[in-house]
């Protein structure tokens, strides 16, 4: 299994912006998909976005659209989720996955591997 290590969460105010960053290690990850999840208290672990290994097919979940974007940089292995006019609701932490299996890519359970999480705080 690769991997997977998150970086770039914090503390962020309303209406602003934060990058996370995903470094995979262990073998390069052209030719893979990549995803997002993020997990609040209390609640299931929620679908934000995926790439595939060019860039190509990019895939958001409903917490995603119109305010976040993911991109790969493969020379790096890491992929970013650049996320911007934060709200009070985005507070979760955030994991990265890799080794989609059989199923959508906006189901937990599709991905084998995971990264222990980085936490955004949004404050208002």
């Amino acid at each position: 299994q690769v991997q997977l290590a998150e970086s770039g969460g914090g503390l962020a105010q309303a209406g602003g912006s934060l990058r996370l960053s995903c470094v995979a290690s262990g073998r390069s990850f052209s030719r893979y998909a990549m995803a997002w999840f993020r997990q609040a208290p209390g609640k299931e672990r929620e679908f934000v976005a995926a790439i595939n290994w060019s860039g190509g097919i990019i895939l958001y979940g409903e917490p995603a659209e119109g305010r976040f974007t993911i991109f790969i940089d493969n020379a790096k292995n890491t992929v970013y989720l650049q996320m911007n006019s934060l709200k009070r609701e985005d507070t979760a932490v955030y994991f990265c996955a890799a080794d989609a299996g059989d199923g959508g890519w906006g189901v937990a359970t599709t991905w084998s591997s995971w990264g222990q999480g980085t936490q955004v705080t949004v404050s208002s």
